[in-house]
């Protein structure tokens, strides 16, 4: 059985705490299993790769890590501010839908 998480893939979040603290970007990835998130421009690290095929130059690359999704906020789409997620039943689809909790307004 899998987790619901209040972060999805495309979402655009904000960063709450830790060294990346106050940044934003778009959510690239999501790991349900570690609930870990890769966000555009987010958590930037230095890798070291040797000379391969698909960089013969090899170096040190800049890449994004994943960061807790504890740790990431939702920007809400309309207003541009972050909120909380909540659930509940959408009577038109009988599916669980996202919220905001602020405004009250669905997130797709």
């Amino acid at each position: 059985m899998s987790t619901k998480l209040h972060i999805k893939k495309g979402d655009s979040v904000k960063v709450i705490a830790g060294d990346s603290k106050n940044q934003e970007g778009k959510v690239l990835s999501v790991d349900k299993v570690k609930n870990r998130a890769i966000v555009e421009g987010v958590n930037t690290v230095s890798k070291h790769t040797k000379p391969s095929t698909k960089s013969p130059q090899g170096g040190i690359v800049k890449q994004e890590a994943s960061i807790h999704i504890s740790n990431l906020m939702l920007i809400e789409p309309k207003t541009g501010k972050v909120t909380r997620t909540g659930r509940k039943l959408d009577e038109k689809t009988d599916k669980l839908v996202r919220y905001s909790k602020k405004t009250g307004e669905l997130i797709k």
